[in-house]
């Protein structure tokens, strides 16, 4: 009988001369270098959980299918090296997205939720979350709730599958539709102004003066009990006054339809949604799951909102949209005077971003900044007040009152939300211009 097969001395000096390294233990090392900020997506050994590496770091930092050079279970040197590279530099998103599962579980807890994992629902949305808004801010529990009401949404026991259901019933539709135009017909016509227009805008401008300060009560209590919202709001009904600030394509606002169906990719503009299309922005972004109300008052109750000034309910939000319009006449490109405090602070926000300047400052298809980014450089006003109104309509579906010391908070935040989405698309076409020069050249 031969002698038992030995291991060569010589065969680990091989390897080692490879330089070849285990795959998992190169992303340990790398993971831990990431520190404490990951622990949400970490075990209790300080390594990445394991969906962690099947539904983050694999499929959207690593990415094995386009570089299969780090796709082994073990690596060579320099794929090592790679491989470790590419972790570190996601480390800020990793981080964030940590924070944010948190958010995402918190918000989970809140809105008593229990169905299915929530690492397996929420991971890839953290990821995203972290790409396109930093860490989580101060409107993060917002947020948070949005996206958890998202995807509960899928699973069609929800407020809003029971609002599809009654639109899709041919009785209940009819009583809805004939209680909408009914409503329509009966607009209420802009009611007297409470003080002079001067008067108002003096008020106005009080108030967005002391708002960054957290000292507006007093000038934003008066635009709200002389019903300055409502008053603004009713000039909406003049021609074209309303398609200039980007809340229609239409001169005159339309009377919506009931409809029954929605896409978040395809959302007309605010002013132009149906019924559901509002209701479906809003309860897939976050309403909560016990409102109190069925689907039927939710609906009677859209349909009111519709025919208001502002097609807001409060006049607290009617008060934030005529102040995000008039601060928001500081991102026009050229304008010189900043008459308040607010008006200078948003503009230095959005002027400071070296993509702005630059879009605003070459001609036309010189600036290297994508056309359609461009496009919405130069109109950001119109995005801004339709985010603002976005944002004002759910906060009234969640029964979020608006506090005068967050006036603030929600003015900046809008824009703040306008610019990291601008950066995101802006670093998207990028890293897609990239990957298809790269394609291009191994051809």
């Amino acid at each position: 009988m031969s002698a038992p097969l030995k291991l060569s001395p010589s065969a680990p000096a091989a390897e080692s001369a490879e330089g070849r390294r285990p795959r998992a233990l190169v992303i340990a090392e790398a993971w831990r270098e990431l520190g404490p900020g990951v622990a949400a997506l970490s075990n209790g050994s300080g390594r990445p959980l394991a969906r962690t590496l099947k539904l983050i770091l694999d499929p959207l930092v690593i990415r094995p299918v386009q570089n299969p050079g780090l796709a082994g279970g073990t690596l060579t040197s320099d794929a090592a090296a790679e491989l470790h590279d590419r972790i570190r530099a996601a480390g800020g998103d990793l981080t964030a997205a940590a924070a944010w599962f948190l958010e995402l579980k918190a918000a989970r807890r809140r809105l008593r939720i229990t169905d299915g994992n929530p690492q397996e629902k929420y991971f890839q949305r953290c990821f995203e979350l972290a790409r396109t808004s930093g860490p989580p801010s101060a409107d993060a529990d917002v947020v948070a709730a949005e996206v958890v009401t998202e995807i509960a949404e899928a699973s069609g026991d929800s407020l809003l599958a029971q609002v599809r259901e009654l639109l899709r019933d041919e009785t209940a539709a009819t009583r809805l539709g004939e209680e909408l135009g009914d409503a329509w017909a009966r607009r209420p016509g802009p009611g007297p102004a409470a003080a002079s227009a001067s008067e108002s805008a003096e008020t106005v401008a009080a108030a967005l003066d002391a708002c960054p300060t957290g000292d507006g009560s007093a000038p934003l209590s008066l635009l709200v009990d002389g019903s300055a919202g409502s008053t603004a709001g009713a000039r909406l009904a003049d021609d074209g006054a309303a398609q200039q600030l980007g809340l229609t394509r239409h001169l005159l606002p339309p009377a919506p339809r009931l409809g029954e169906t929605a896409s978040k990719r395809d959302l007309p503009l605010p002013f132009d949604r149906s019924i559901f299309e509002r209701l479906f922005a809003a309860l897939s972004g976050g309403a909560r799951v016990d409102l109190g109300i069925d689907a039927e008052e939710l609906i009677a109750a859209e349909i009111v909102r519709s025919t208001s000034a502002w097609q807001l309910g409060e006049e607290d939000s009617r008060v934030a949209m005529l102040l995000g319009a008039e601060a928001s006449t500081a991102l026009d490109a050229g304008r010189a005077a900043q008459p308040t405090a607010a008006h200078r602070l948003l503009a230095a926000r959005w002027h400071r971003e070296a993509y702005v300047r630059r879009a605003l400052r070459l001609p036309e298809g010189a600036s290297g900044v994508p056309a359609s980014v461009v496009d919405d450089i130069r109109t950001v006003r119109r995005g801004y007040l339709r985010r603002l109104w976005v944002r004002l309509h759910g906060r009234e579906l969640r029964e979020q009152p608006l506090d005068p010391r967050d006036v603030w908070d929600l003015l900046d935040g809008v824009l703040r939300s306008v610019v990291m989405d601008q950066r995101q698309r802006l670093k998207t076409m990028m890293v897609r211009g990239a990957d298809e020069r790269e394609a291009t050249e191994a051809a």
